[in-house]
């Protein structure tokens, strides 16, 4: 866990801890992503990973009314004055401390409430689920700033959203409206602004309610690879893990009392 602390990003947990928002919190700058946000972000994710108990479903938002401006104007001014290797070095780091959303054990959702600009919208895309704004400005503008795609970006736009989508938002680095978005794929559901926390919580809600432990190991499971017979493997393993918990016998039992079941994540 890197010990760092900052400002940058604020934590808000409901629910008796079942669900955490992160809050992107750099207001001078539109929220954009500096290290200082990266190291305190995933700081955070830890944390809240090794919590006990640990979250159900985690959100990713922005404060100051906007989510995020993607990559900061000084640090992007910075790499032209370091070599080659040092700004490769940095730069793969810098990525893998927004990333670790795909390595946390819960989902993590993207309340998008706002413009997400080139990183801010690899980092959504990076989320398990999310959701934006109709009227918000969506794009992967690297190649309009000279500079190749970063961020995990060529591959989520593609393993998102296909190959078709990502080709032609990628080399143009064409901005999309919210709609525009859920139609390209990019995003499951779109929501007014002022709406789209509230609406992004009740579906981490629904996550909430359900076996923590299935719900974990499904999360493993959705991005190991496209192989069937890896993955029926890995979900005949996962099922008979979950067979001997307590929260199986408490399913079995709700469904012949008719009632909902309440899981305790044993």
């Amino acid at each position: 866990m890197i010990d760092h602390m900052s400002d940058s990003i604020s934590l808000e947990q409901l629910y008796d801890g079942q669900i955490a928002i992160l809050y992107l919190n750099n207001p001078e700058s539109k929220n954009s992503m500096t290290l200082d946000m990266g190291l305190s972000f995933h700081r955070e994710l830890h944390r809240l990973a090794s919590a006990d108990p640990m979250p159900r479903a985690v959100i990713i938002t922005g404060k100051n009314g906007l989510f995020s401006s993607g990559g900061d104007l000084g640090l992007l001014r910075s790499f032209m004055e370091k070599s080659q290797k040092d700004n490769e070095e940095f730069m793969e780091s810098f990525y893998r401390l927004f990333l670790e959303v795909r390595n946390m054990p819960f989902p993590v959702l993207a309340a998008v409430n706002g413009h997400a600009i080139g990183a801010s919208l690899a980092l959504a895309l990076a989320c398990d689920l999310r959701y934006f704004v109709p009227d918000g400005k969506y794009a992967f503008n690297f190649v309009r700033i000279g500079i190749h795609p970063g961020m995990g970006s060529s591959f989520l736009a593609r393993s998102v959203a296909g190959l078709h989508q990502a080709q032609e938002l990628l080399f143009t680095g064409r901005q999309i409206s919210g709609q525009e978005a859920l139609q390209r794929g990019l995003c499951h559901g779109i929501y007014d602004k002022e709406d789209v926390l509230e609406k992004t919580i009740e579906v981490a809600r629904e996550i909430a309610t359900a076996a923590p432990r299935a719900v974990r190991a499904l999360k493993q499971g959705l991005y190991r690879g496209t192989d069937l017979e890896a993955t029926l493997k890995y979900e005949a393993a996962s099922q008979a893990e979950n067979y001997l918990t307590e929260d199986f016998r408490e399913a079995m039992d709700a469904i012949q009392e008719k009632r909902k079941p309440e899981y305790r994540d044993r």
